[in-house]
């Protein structure tokens, strides 16, 4: 039994949680956050060659992904692989960047089911064609596989 080093009651080495004040990990000295980190020690243009960050503060706030490759729920990086992210090359859920594969997606060019991208000094808002799979009932479509929904 060591001593929870929040309340200094006594607790067993492997409890998760101080039963008396509610404390994460209560006999570690030093405790930052729940999930995985890993940055190499190799830098190019001020950030890590790669980041992969899993990982809460014990705040619960999330640590962000930083580095030319960034893997992690949230990033940033040239080569971004995030549910969330920045980047010039993005993969994830909800990306901006330059070139972006995603579900919702704003970008130079990008393949989203939903998004925004420039194309001839004009931005487009699309979303993916329920019809333009579809060859038997429609020809409209046929040569494209999304539709702009609105144009400025």
């Amino acid at each position: 039994m060591k001593n929870c080093q929040e309340c200094q009651h006594p607790v067993n080495e492997q409890a998760y949680i101080c039963p008396n004040c509610g404390a994460p990990r209560p006999v570690k000295s030093k405790w930052d956050g729940w999930g995985i980190e890993y940055k190499s020690s190799t830098m190019i243009l001020g950030m890590p060659l790669h980041h992969i960050s899993f990982k809460y503060c014990s705040n619960f706030m999330p640590i962000p992904a930083r580095g030319v490759i960034a893997i992690g729920q949230f990033g940033a990086g040239i080569v971004n692989i995030s549910q969330f992210s920045i980047g010039i090359f993005s993969l994830g859920q909800f990306c901006v960047g330059g070139w972006v594969l995603s579900q919702f997606a704003v970008g130079y060019a990008i393949i989203a089911q939903i998004g925004l991208y420039r194309e001839e000094s004009m931005v487009r808002l699309f979303t993916v064609c329920e019809n333009c799979l579809d060859y038997k009932n429609s020809t409209k479509y046929k040569d494209r596989l999304s539709v702009p929904i609105y144009t400025w």
